[in-house]
């Protein structure tokens, strides 16, 4: 009964939490004048706040959230490892240098898609050594020590790109990718990354079944006629595509991958092609809260959505690893 409602609910909870980033912000609009702007019936004013500053930027950050989650979720069914996300192994960090990389060079300023295709270029070269490794060892140690050496060598080599940034406004806005944000993003961003965000997600939806399989262990699994190395090229693909256009939108996004999953797991009874599609929408909604809590916030500077992700996230990661080293994850 709670997994056949669990989408639904996910779903009509995450249309709620796009409309209250519509409502809320540093000046409240009341109900009347958000469902107005919507319907475009409202004043210039009105239409200019929800469509071009609050509901883009509403929607990017569920996008964002939601390609965390699904890459999360997929990415724990074929590792077999809960602790497994793109932040916790990497990826996101690898994403990051590539989008850094792209500003730091200038490419994102002479070509929309460069940033894109940096950060994506990134993602996948890093999940495709994740998944590499996954095939020789089965510990969890070890996959998450590789992901935090493939984490300090990113963040090593954008610490050195902004050492030696060309200008003050290039060092501003690789600092502003490295943290996460989704402020001033507009639809134009969105679509520019929509392609790469579509393409994942229809490889992860398309190869889950196979995780499923996955879980009866890899003999079992081609006995039944799952092919390994397809599965294992689409889910890295796939995950590689979402987190760099996840990273190219908003930066660097940590966390949301692996608490997303987490919770929805229990709910699909442990089944990873059932956590996807929940997990995704879980991740979205999670980071529609977060980024209406930075807006709210009474502080002078806005804090980024990627410090906030953090601040939440690392305690849920702890206790996640806690309980499964107490056997009960």
């Amino acid at each position: 009964m709670i997994e056949r409602a669990l989408n639904p609910f996910l779903l009509v909870a995450s249309l709620a939490a796009l409309f209250a980033a519509c409502l809320l912000g540093s000046t409240p609009l009341p109900f009347e004048r958000v469902l107005a702007a919507l319907l475009g019936q409202a004043s210039g004013g009105d239409q200019l706040v929800v469509w071009q500053i609050r509901l883009p930027r509403a929607i990017c950050g569920f996008a964002v959230g939601a390609a965390l989650g699904a890459s999360g979720a997929v990415l724990q069914g074929l590792l077999r490892n809960p602790l497994a996300e793109p932040g916790v192994l990497g990826v996101s960090a690898c994403a990051s240098l590539g989008a850094v990389v792209a500003l730091y060079y200038g490419f994102a300023a002479s070509w929309a898609y460069a940033m894109p295709l940096a950060a994506i270029s990134g993602a996948l070269l890093a999940t495709g050594f994740i998944a590499s490794v996954a095939l020789y060892t089965q510990s969890v140690v070890t996959l998450i020590l590789i992901g935090v050496g493939l984490s300090s060598f990113a963040g090593a080599a954008m610490s050195l790109l902004l050492n030696f940034a060309p200008t003050p406004f290039t060092l501003a806005d690789m600092i502003n990718w490295m943290l996460g944000s989704v402020a001033n993003r507009s639809f134009t961003d969105l679509w520019v990354v929509a392609p790469f965000m579509l393409l994942g997600g229809v490889l992860l939806f398309s190869s889950r079944r196979g995780l499923s399989a996955l879980t009866l262990g890899e003999e079992a699994a081609i006995g039944v006629g799952l092919n390994i190395k397809r599965l294992r090229l689409a889910v890295v693909v796939g995950a590689g595509l979402l987190a760099g256009a996840a990273v190219a939108l908003a930066g660097a996004i940590g966390f949301v991958g692996i608490v997303a999953p987490h919770l929805v797991r229990p709910l699909v009874h442990h089944d990873p092609a059932r956590s996807v599609l929940p997990a995704a929408l879980l991740g979205g909604l999670l980071l529609v809260i977060a980024d209406i809590v930075v807006r709210v916030l009474p502080t002078t500077t806005e804090l980024k959505l990627g410090v906030v992700a953090a601040l939440i996230g690392a305690p849920a990661f702890a206790w996640i690893a806690l309980r499964r080293r107490g056997g009960d994850g």
